[in-house]
């Protein structure tokens, strides 16, 4: 199957979420919920190919890694990044919808909107430049 090919299984689940956009990100494709990324085929150079890129809490990662590592994996680049790695390859179709669904529900909760109004969330504290002399 080609990359092409995986992605749009990808694609085609993320298109039945709301708010999701098609696009790309360092020159692969990806979905977008509110202009951030919650998947994409793995661009950096120690990923396998037809890897997916799928953000998720670190501690699933983890997880998701130690119950099925042949399916499941992460390089040193994705360390500090709350994401998995998934070869397209072995994940099964049911996982890899629940993998997406998943990943749009993380992402979405980290970008809700502002409420109406722009105030801040309690507890917040306004932005304020840095004066430079």
């Amino acid at each position: 199957m080609a990359r092409s090919s995986r992605f749009k299984t990808v694609e085609s689940i993320g298109r039945s979420l709301p708010d999701v956009e098609v696009t790309t990100a360092w020159n692969q494709p990806c979905l977008k919920v509110r202009g951030k990324m919650f998947v994409c085929m793995a661009a950096h150079k120690d990923a396998e190919p037809d890897t997916l890129v799928v953000m998720m809490d670190i501690a699933d990662r983890d997880a998701l890694i130690e119950d099925d590592p042949a399916t499941y994996y992460l390089k040193e680049h994705y360390v500090g990044y709350p994401c998995v790695l998934v070869r397209l390859s072995r994940v099964r179709p049911d996982a890899l919808r629940d993998l997406v669904a998943g990943a749009h529900r993380y992402v979405s909760t980290k970008t809700r909107k502002k409420p109406a109004g722009g105030v801040a969330a309690r507890g917040a504290r306004p932005f304020r430049a840095r004066r430079t002399n």
